[in-house]
This record gives C-alpha cells, structure tokens and sequence, in this order.
C-alpha cells in the first residue's frame, strides 16, 4: 500500500502562499489519479484537487479555482498543490490520497492516510 506525508503547511495571512507537498511511497504511485483533500472540525473532509496519473489533467473544487495548482513529479513520488491568494476560510488539514472521480465528485481511494498538514489563514 502505499504511504503518505504531507508537509508544507502552516501559518500565513490572508492573500499570502503556500506550497504543501505529498510524498508517496509505494512502487503504483505513477498508477493512479491523486488529490488533495481538507477536513476542519465539525466539518466533512471535502475535495480540493485532483490531478492524473499523467499529470496531463486536473480537477479544482470551485471554491479553488484559480487560486489553487495541482502538479506531480512521478520521478520523485511527489504530488504538489500550489495555494495563492489564501482566505481564512482554507483554513483546515489538508491531506492527500490516491483520487477516484466518480460522476463529478472526487473521492479518495486509498485505505490508509497520512498525518496531514495544518494550514491556517489568518485574516
């Protein structure tokens, strides 16, 4: 199976940037769609971006959308996400796992996840 961590996170004001990164382990890394995810207390973890095995494609929720970049590097097993013009309301833990579309929703399809990453935006 393959594991997870995340890191990149942290502290920043509104409008500022982030860049958090994903590293995988795992010999079918470059097999599969991956995406980003966020959860924050008393909320449901929901869908951020995805990008394909490729890298050739990739998929926002509308809330990211030009703001937000999806990229990997299968050399190095790394999944990217770009996040500029941050709003406290990005404010969460961003997680990333192997990604299945399934109709228009975007669903993790990895068993196991990493620690995360604390993203917090101050206003």
């Amino acid at each position: 199976q393959v594991q997870l961590v995340e890191s990149g996170g942290g502290l920043v004001q509104a409008g500022g940037s982030l860049r958090l990164s994903c590293a995988a382990s795992g010999r079918t890394f470059s097999l599969y769609n991956m995406g980003w995810f966020r959860q924050t207390l008393g909320k449901e973890r929901e869908f951020v971006a995805a990008i394909s095995w490729s890298g050739d494609s990739t998929y926002y929720t509308d809330s990211v959308k030009g703001r937000f970049t999806i990229t990997r590097d299968n050399a190095k097993n790394t999944v990217y996400l770009q996040m500029n013009s941050l709003k406290p309301e990005d404010t969460a833990v961003y997680y990333c796992n192997l990604a299945s579309q399934r109709g228009s929703s975007w669903y993790p399809r990895g068993d196991y996840w990493g620690q995360g990453t604390q993203v917090t935006v101050s206003s």
